[in-house]
């Protein structure tokens, strides 16, 4: 079982290593919960099937169907199915989450790097970033986006183009809700005067 688990982790720990994640969440435990359960000792893979939640501390991945391996070297490579797959995971030094969706999201450890795939988003804070597919690359901090042409349009993007919203960012010492105005009480009317 324990095994079950060290590979299960290194999917948890998807956006752990990357992206600003939470530190701390590396040393909460990772807690799994699925319809269905196949192992394979042999070629080091364990398939969780319907409903899967899987949670380390802030970080979340929801997905109907869970593929985690381990390769002969000892990396670790999970891939999450959903309509859509789903994490979320709070940035370190923050109150801010990191969102992100994609019909499959793939995590490949020895290159630590994040793919999404089909209709991908990802948000923080405001921001957002749609494209059909995309790639970070934890090791150089590296974001990809891609489009899909038409082959890729929905009923929000037609174009199936990469769409961007960045969020005007607040200078230091603005307040962070917009000023109510009132009247002022001590000002007299210059045509009373």
């Amino acid at each position: 079982m324990s095994r079950i688990l060290f590979r299960a982790c290194t999917l948890a720990l998807l956006l752990a290593n990357s992206a600003h994640a939470e530190r701390a969440d590396r040393e909460r435990p990772v807690n799994i919960e699925s319809d269905r359960l196949a192992i394979d000792d042999a070629r080091k893979e364990s398939v969780f099937e319907g409903n899967v939640t899987l949670s380390q501390g802030t970080m979340v991945l929801k997905a109907d169907k869970v593929i985690v391996r381990q390769d002969t070297g000892g990396f670790n490579y999970g891939i999450a199915y959903g309509k859509p797959a789903y994490f979320r995971q709070k940035r370190e030094g923050s109150e801010e989450f990191i969102e992100g969706y994609g019909q499959r999201l793939e995590y490949d450890g020895k290159a630590d790097k994040l793919q999404m795939f089909t209709d991908a988003q990802i948000r923080k804070g405001g921001d957002e970033v749609h494209g059909d597919y995309i790639s970070y690359d934890a090791v150089t901090e590296f974001y990809q986006v891609v489009g899909g042409g038409r082959a890729a349009a929905t009923t929000t993007n037609p174009k199936g183009r990469v769409t961007v919203t960045i969020q005007p960012k607040r200078k230091p010492g603005a307040p962070s809700a917009p000023l109510t105005l009132k009247p002022s009480t001590n000002l007299k009317d210059p045509l009373e005067q």
